[in-house]
């Protein structure tokens, strides 16, 4: 059940409070035999809900007597406190953010090998998007597989997102599909290519048929590989993450001729 203590009042605040609104104008001496807050503590409470704007007083009666304001104007204020109070945090946090990324940004790359690996579509998905957004230079990516047909369109547009993203930043980014992929790609992403995409000078998609399996190449250290669901096929089962700059490199080179033969793509 929702409490005034929700919108940031004490128990006692709340209390005193809910017990203006019955009483109307009252001294604190009323209001703590009402609302059961103590007399000790009654004008620190009432000063505080008179900050939060939720009464007012009368300082010409004596002795002093205070009001409610209306309860609608009264949760209004203590909705828009919450509001500034979470815009100061959010600020907070990015602003440490921030700082954080410049000190661990600084720390020297791990160039030992290393692999992880996700299986499911949606671990699958988080695994690709997280890998792309860490790439700092350079994204190839190779799509021969068609995306399942139940995935296109949130897919798609999740990787067409993290790249622009990517391009953003500086990183160029070269893709690779067959004729069969862009198929399957969705309306709204070609609608991006042709508005967005095409115009950036560090973004080229071209076309071959001459190629198997789906994999990004990550600034020329990682490659993210799709594997296949070998009871269903077209089905993604799974990716693998491998960081290895030999095997990048070799992959790299196998790339290369195939890139040079294929066609410039027109949506």
């Amino acid at each position: 059940m929702a409490s005034l203590r929700d919108l940031g009042l004490s128990e006692y605040e709340a209390r005193a409070y809910r017990s203006l609104l019955n009483t109307g104008p009252t001294t604190a001496k009323e209001l703590s035999r009402a609302s059961d807050v103590p007399m000790g503590r009654i004008y620190d409470v009432l000063n505080s809900i008179e900050q939060y704007n939720l009464v007012r007083s009368q300082t010409a009666s004596r002795p002093k007597k205070y009001v409610a304001v209306e309860p609608s104007t009264a949760l209004d204020r203590l909705l828009e406190d919450k509001k500034r109070e979470l815009e100061e945090k959010a600020d907070q946090y990015e602003s440490i953010v921030d700082d954080l990324s410049d000190e661990l940004d600084a720390a020297e790359p791990i160039e030992d090998q290393f692999w992880t690996a996700a299986v499911g579509p949606e671990e699958t998905t988080n695994l690709l998007l997280e890998r792309l957004a860490a790439a700092d230079e350079h994204i190839v990516m190779v799509a021969a597989d068609p995306i399942p047909e139940r995935d296109i369109q949130a897919v798609s547009e999740d990787v067409v997102e993290q790249l622009e993203s990517a391009l953003d930043r500086g990183v160029s980014v070269d893709v690779l599909m067959t004729r069969n992929m862009v198929g399957s790609l969705s309306e709204k992403v070609g609608e991006r290519y042709r508005g967005t995409l095409q115009a950036r000078r560090d973004f080229d998609v071209r076309i071959n048929d001459d190629v198997t399996g789906s994999f990004n190449l990550i600034d020329d250290v990682e490659l993210c590989i799709q594997v296949p669901n070998p009871l269903s096929s077209g089905d993604a089962f799974g990716m693998i993450d491998l960081k290895d700059p030999e095997f990048a490199a070799n992959v790299r080179e196998e790339f290369v001729p195939r890139w040079e033969e294929a066609e410039p793509l027109e949506f």
